[in-house]
C-alpha cells in the first residue's frame, strides 16, 4: 500500500518537517523491520534528510541554496521558477530510510524534510512501508 501525504506549504522556500507524520505510518504499518520510500512527484520540491533540533540549521541551507543559486540569472525556461528546479534537482525526489523495531532509523537528531522552492503549494509525498 502507499500512503499520501498532502503537505501545505506557507512560502515561497521552507523546509517542512515530516518525521512524525511518516514514524506514525511505520507504526500503523505493523513492519517491524524492513524499509521505508518516501516519494514526491514535483520539480520544484525536493527531500532531504537533516538536523531537526535546530531550525536555524534549515534557515541555513535554505539562505545558501538561494545565494548560490541566483534568481537574477538569465534562465531560459520563462515561467520564473527556474531556481526552484535546480535546487529541487540537487536535493533529490526520494529518500529510503531502515526501519528497525518498528521505528525509522534516523540519527538522534535527524528529520525527514519536505523542501519547497516554489511555494505556497499543496504537495503530495507518497510513502511505501515495505517489511524485508
Amino acid at each position: 500500500m502507499i500512503h499520501t501525504l498532502s503537505v501545505r506549504t506557507n512560502h515561497r522556500t521552507e523546509m517542512v518537517e515530516l518525521t512524525g507524520q511518516i514514524q506514525e505510518l511505520v507504526r500503523l504499518s505493523g513492519v517491524t523491520e524492513g524499509v521505508c520510500h518516501i516519494f514526491q512527484a514535483h520539480t520544484t520540491a525536493g527531500l532531504t534528510i537533516n538536523e531537526n533540533a535546530d531550525p536555524s540549521v534549515q534557515a541555513d541551507i535554505l539562505m545558501v541554496l538561494n545565494r548560490i543559486i541566483s534568481e537574477k540569472e538569465a534562465y531560459r525556461h520563462l515561467e520564473g521558477n527556474s531556481p526552484a528546479h535546480i535546487k529541487a534537482s540537487l536535493m533529490g525526489a526520494q529518500l529510503t530510510v531502515l526501519v528497525s523495531h518498528g521505528s525509522l532509523v534516523l540519527g538522534a537528531w535527524q528529520g525527514v524534510f519536505l523542501c519547497e522552492f516554489d511555494g505556497p503549494r499543496t504537495r503530495k509525498v507518497h510513502i511505501k512501508i515495505m517489511a524485508g
